[in-house]
This record gives C-alpha cells, sequence and structure tokens, in this order.
C-alpha cells in the first residue's frame, strides 16, 4: 500500500485501536462557495471528523437525496469546476494532514480521463475515490490507475447487494466498503436498522480485512452510536449540507458544521 490509501487505512486503524468507529464527513466542492466549502471541510475536521468525502457537484446525481441537489445546483451554478474540486482536497488536506476522498460518478471522470483524473487526485494529497455508479467488472482501468498512484477506490453496496457481488467488491476495492443502509437516495432518517447491520456483516463475511462503512441514514448522536455499535466508520452528508443550507450566512453554517461534527464525534465515542 502505498500514497495517501495507507493514511485512510492507517486513519480507520486508530479508530478501530481506539475502539470506536470512523465519523466520516460528507461535503459538496463548491458550496456554499469553494472557498466556504473548504473552510467547511476544515470545520468538520476541527470539530472531530477523522475523514472527508468531497462531493464533485453533478447534475444528476442518482444517489443523493433533495438536500445534496439542492448544494449540486448550487456549486453548478457557481461554476464549480474538477479543478476547484482537487484545489478543495488540496487544501483541506494540505491544512488537516487528513484522509480526504473524492465522491463521483463515474462520466465526470471518464470525460476528464482516467489518467488525468488520478494523476491530479495524487497530487493533491487526495485518499482515493468513491464511486457509487461504477460496476466492479467495468473498474480495471481506473484501478490501475489509482493504484499506481496510491488512491483507494471505494465501491458502494446495498443491501439488494448479492453475496457474489460482494465478494467481487472486497476483493476489489481498498481502502473501505461504502455500505447504503436504506435503498434509495441520501437523507436523514428516523432509523437506520436492522437492514444496515446485516449488509455489514455479510459484507465482512466476504473479506475479513477492508474496513466496512456505512452511509445514508445518520443525522444526529444517538445515531452515529447506533450505526457505530456495528460499522467501522459511519459516514454523514446530507445532515452537514442541511446546515450549510439552514444558515444565515456562511460564516454561521461553517460554525454549525464544526458543532454537527463535535456533536456526531461524541455518538461515534459513544459519550453522548
Amino acid at each position: 500500500m502505498s500514497g495517501n490509501v495507507q493514511l485512510l487505512s492507517d486513519t480507520l486503524a486508530a479508530a478501530r485501536a481506539e475502539d470506536r468507529a470512523a465519523l466520516i464527513a460528507y461535503l459538496p466542492a463548491g458550496f456554499p462557495t469553494v472557498d466556504g466549502g473548504i473552510e467547511a471541510i476544515k470545520a468538520a475536521f476541527d470539530g472531530g471528523a477523522d475523514i472527508v468525502e468531497v462531493g464533485l457537484p453533478h447534475s444528476d446525481p442518482v444517489l443523493d437525496g433533495p438536500v445534496i441537489q439542492t448544494a449540486d445546483d448550487i456549486a453548478l451554478r457557481g461554476g464549480v469546476k474538477i479543478a476547484d474540486v482537487m484545489r478543495t482536497v488540496r487544501e483541506a488536506h494540505a491544512a488537516t494532514g487528513k484522509p480526504v476522498l473524492i465522491m463521483t460518478y463515474w462520466n465526470p471522470i471518464d470525460r476528464y480521463g482516467v489518467e488525468r483524473f488520478t494523476a491530479e487526485l495524487a497530487e493533491a494529497g487526495g485518499a482515493g475515490c468513491i464511486l457509487p455508479d461504477l460496476p466492479v467488472q467495468e473498474s480495471a482501468l481506473w484501478r490501475e490507475h489509482a493504484e499506481k498512484h496510491g488512491l483507494a477506490t471505494v465501491f458502494v453496496v446495498a443491501p439488494s447487494s448479492k453475496d457474489e457481488r460482494l465478494a467481487r467488491i472486497t476483493a476489489a476495492g481498498s481502502g473501505f466498503v461504502y455500505a447504503a443502509s436504506l435503498m434509495g437516495v441520501t437523507g436523514t432518517r428516523e432509523s437506520v436498522g436492522a437492514q444496515a447491520q446485516d449488509l455489514v456483516e455479510r459484507t465482512r463475511a466476504t473479506n475479513g480485512d477492508l474496513p466496512v462503512c456505512v452511509g445514508l441514514g445518520v443525522s444526529n448522536a444517538a445515531q452515529a452510536a447506533e450505526v457505530a455499535g456495528f460499522a467501522d466508520g459511519v459516514i454523514v452528508g446530507s445532515a452537514f449540507v442541511q446546515r450549510l443550507l439552514d444558515a444565515p450566512d456562511e460564516a454561521a453554517g461553517i460554525e454549525a458544521v464544526r458543532a454537527l461534527a463535535a456533536d456526531l464525534a461524541k455518538g461515534v465515542r459513544g459519550t453522548v
């Protein structure tokens, strides 16, 4: 293992050594502005996030619920480009020394060029990519370039994923596996329930080594504590974005992100 995928793996291992789940925050690049987005990521780390996923805004985000779609629309109307996403990764990682990934649909990478994208992400200090719509059987070109540049390839699994697919993903993926706890789009929910726990256990059964982190639905410390009871990481996105959307101004939004991260960090540590 080389490059920043090692930092990602070390961060997840350190959380495990503390007998807790890692806290993973998701925030879109370019929202509310490029500079504001960078400050929001720093605030999430400052509040207690271990890892941050930077969303690459997309005009048709099939996995994302209305909250993240709204943020993506704002970022795209602001003219966000892949260069801004790379700058976001670079500045957030440089300021904190912590692992920063990009979460993106495949189409923008395909258009930009796989070699160019992976080289620039590695140069920016990025730890890897989460690729929700890249089928594992079509991922060889991506993985070849990602491995060359020391980047993690994080695949997404869902409750509908058959055990055979889970086994292929844990064999091909690196960093961690992103388990989507409920079918459908991202968004906050009252409880993430037994379905997520079953998915984590089935994924782990195919390969005990790759951490399994759960996203889709967590919005408060109690839910974070619930998921931390069975997952290696707790991924929170819509709740952070909602804080930024609800804030009267950018500075207040950044403080709200920091406060939510601090609350969720207590949840993953079981100190709620």
